[in-house]
């Protein structure tokens, strides 16, 4: 842990004068986490500096700052997936959307129905319908991250990317199913709308719409384009309007908007025209990033902490951990693990664990619950009906659900990498022992180093240690033997020299260890604790962490 936080506070060490951004790549924690922190600090609950429920209908401005933030992201997704991406994977995709989908709500419905007694199981689908669709935010804030790239292989984050972005608009049908129960009448009546406006009129109508926009831009474009009327930069200009003017008709006529910026965002970089324009323009990506970081600031004010406990309504902090835990164990890891060898983008039983671990939850959770919301009753106190329990219950749960996985979420990358840092630091190390003498000293000849024993009589100068299972010898100096262990990272590869005593005008002490945190603590035994005692933790202590890697 030392090694690893010691090495990341030089990065922090510059963050007045370094860019932020490669400040984040190195740390490997996105804009997510760092912006919903900062929401938090400067949030009514710590300096009070900004509230967004202070500015009237709390409800209506979170519901369009994160439709704008959500379409955006949905459309960039659309946008950066290869060519046809969804056609060519429309069966991993729909194993990965619908199967998983309709467990992880099922599934998280049972567990809210158990630990809140006054929420019935109507009530408890409306509420996991809103925790149901990965974050497509924070999935790309993840998959697009500099960790990913380097250990994720491409093909998981692409599927893991258009997953995010299908099943947060496939949310509204599990969602209008639940409202339409909770609020009708009649079963018959509420199946009846669900299946003609949730589905026909919001889902397929919503994903129409925005093909058939993104189409016509594309075409319009290219005949642009061909004819010398615009250049590259009317193609990152058309990135963000193509996003409102999706959003705002889709919204207007009622459909599935954030389908239809998804739906734009695939056709028009089908013929992979459009992202060939776009590609290396960072001025998109700068708008994606800025939408993200303005959207957690606003989360992490949002974030309703005096409502986590309240006894009256059944919300406890017990309670909420509790469901958190649930649902990042069982919400997505079961389906995936059963399912996986039907999906041909995931190979093995570890990369379908690496998928269901990765489904957050964040903005589309927020902008669902919100939008449910709007389709309720204003609750009473204390609340009059299911329907008033169920709207003053939401989004108290919701919102602590979404607070427990971007703290997971978040910090998963930079635990995984702090995991695989510790040993490779230590195991990088190269180290030269020089030492005078024809028969090495009898403690020498019994110490493993790297699991390998040294031979029982040295009589050449040097042994290269290329392999740590085999030395090289040569006889160039009898005065001596260097020993040089194996270089496994090149940026933490490091070499000292350790002069043993009896050598002929060699000190009576180990004159420089290898530098890091270890040969800092090393060096700072005193004389209580003889020279060779302090050689021999030394190589206790990288054997035992050449056992643990």
């Amino acid at each position: 842990m030392t090694i690893f936080i010691k090495d990341k506070a030089r990065i922090l060490s510059s963050l007045g004068l370094g860019d932020n951004l490669h400040v984040i790549s190195q740390l490997y924690i996105n804009e997510v986490l760092l912006g919903t922190g900062f929401g938090i600090l400067i949030g009514p609950h710590v300096a009070g500096i900004f509230d967004p429920r202070s500015w009237g209908s709390d409800s209506r401005i979170t519901l369009e700052v994160m439709r704008v933030v959500l379409a955006t992201g949905l459309f960039t997704i659309g946008v950066e997936l290869p060519k046809s991406y969804m056609w060519d994977h429309m069966k991993g995709l729909l194993v990965m959307v619908v199967p998983t989908m309709a467990f992880g709500w099922v599934l998280i419905a049972l567990i809210i129905y158990y630990l809140f007694p006054s929420i019935n199981y109507i009530s408890s689908l409306c509420i996991a319908a809103c925790l149901t669709p990965t974050d497509p935010i924070i999935c790309a804030a993840i998959v697009s991250g500099t960790f990913a790239k380097k250990n994720v292989k491409e093909k998981l984050r692409h599927i893991l990317s258009a997953e995010s972005a299908a099943n947060d608009g496939l949310a509204y049908p599990f969602l209008s199913i639940s409202i339409y129960l909770t609020v009708e009448a009649s079963t018959r009546v509420a199946i009846g709308k669900w299946f003609l406006v949730g589905w026909l009129y919001q889902v397929i109508l919503g994903t129409v719409i925005g093909a058939v926009i993104g189409l016509i831009f594309s075409r319009i474009m290219k005949l642009s384009h061909a004819k010398g009327l615009i250049g590259r930069e009317s193609y990152v200009v058309q990135y963000i309007a193509l996003v409102i003017f999706t959003i705002g008709v889709a919204s207007t006529i009622g459909s599935d908007d954030l389908l239809a910026a998804f739906a734009a965002g695939c056709a028009i970089s089908w013929d992979g025209h459009f992202s060939l324009q776009t590609e290396n323009e960072i001025f998109a990506s700068v708008i994606d990033f800025v939408l993200n970081c303005a959207c957690f600031i606003y989360i992490g004010a949002w974030l309703p902490f005096a409502a986590f406990h309240s006894p009256e309504l059944d919300i406890t902090i017990g309670r909420l951990v509790t469901l958190v835990i649930a649902i990042l164990f069982l919400r997505r890891i079961p389906p995936l693990l059963l399912l996986y060898k039907f999906v041909p983008e995931i190979t093995t039983w570890k990369e379908a664990l690496f998928c269901g671990h990765f489904g957050p939850l964040g903005v589309g959770a927020v902008f669902i619950s919100t939008m449910a919301l709007t389709r309720l009753p204003t609750p009473e106190s204390p609340p009059a009906n299911q329907a008033q329990f169920l709207a003053a219950t939401l989004q108290t749960i919701v919102a602590f659900v979404v607070l427990g996985s971007i703290i997971v979420h978040g910090l998963s990358i930079p635990f995984i990498s702090f995991g695989r840092t510790v040993p490779s630091r230590v195991q990088s190390m190269t180290i030269t022992w020089t030492m005078s003498t024809h028969a090495p000293r009898e403690w020498l000849s019994s110490i493993r180093r790297f699991g390998s024993p040294l031979p029982p009589y040295i009589q050449s100068e040097a042994i290269s240690d290329v392999d740590p299972e085999q030395a090289v010898m040569s006889s160039n100096n009898p005065n001596g033997v260097e020993i040089h262990g194996p270089s496994i990272s090149e940026v933490m590869s490091q070499t000292s020299t350790v002069t043993m005593p009896g050598a002929p005008g060699a000190a009576e002490s180990i004159d420089i260890l290898p530098p890091g945190p270890l040969g800092e603590v090393l060096n700072r035994l005193s004389g209580d604790v003889s020279e060779v005692l302090k050689l021999v933790v030394y190589l206790v202590l990288m054997d035992l962490t050449e056992g643990v890697s």
